[in-house]
């Protein structure tokens, strides 16, 4: 299943592309000036700007922004917000806030791979009030209620 998704591309950057054919999301890149290297310390955050502005053709479809795998395990450095939801709607370019939990500095530069967008199908849902919620064997129970297998 594909979707056709209009860009605008600003800041001189270059459309994102899939790695593979078997990725499931495309790179975002730093869009920082020529030159520029923002050092995020430990415990610092950053916004970082991507040149990059989308407008999908349906609206039942979601953006999703998620951190880099990499930079996590090797670095400590992931999305400020766990992921991104880039809606339908917002034609604005799409930044990435990047927190660096580790204990080293971390340094983008331009063109840097920063994190990573795919697309998803998404669901409206119509809220039904009722007084009562059907049962179920889970019931209320959370956080880590069903154990560890």
């Amino acid at each position: 299943m594909s979707i056709n998704v209009r860009i605008k591309l600003s800041r001189g950057m270059t459309a994102p592309e899939y790695a593979t054919d078997g990725s499931a999301a495309v790179d975002l890149r730093a869009a920082l000036e020529e030159g520029e290297v923002v050092t995020l310390l430990p415990g610092e955050r950053y916004r970082f700007p991507t040149g990059v502005a989308i407008s999908p053709e349906r609206r039942d479809v979601v953006a999703v922004v998620a951190g880099r795998s990499g930079h996590g395990l090797k670095h400590g450095v992931t999305m400020a917000n766990s992921i991104g939801v880039i809606d339908s709607d917002y034609r604005g370019e799409i930044s990435v806030v990047l927190i660096n939990h580790g204990s080293e500095p971390f340094a983008v530069r331009r063109g840097d791979r920063i994190a990573q967008m795919m697309f998803m199908p998404v669901l409206a849902a119509a809220f039904l009030p009722v007084d009562e919620l059907d049962e179920t064997e889970r019931g209320a129970g959370g956080f880590g209620h069903t154990g560890v297998q």
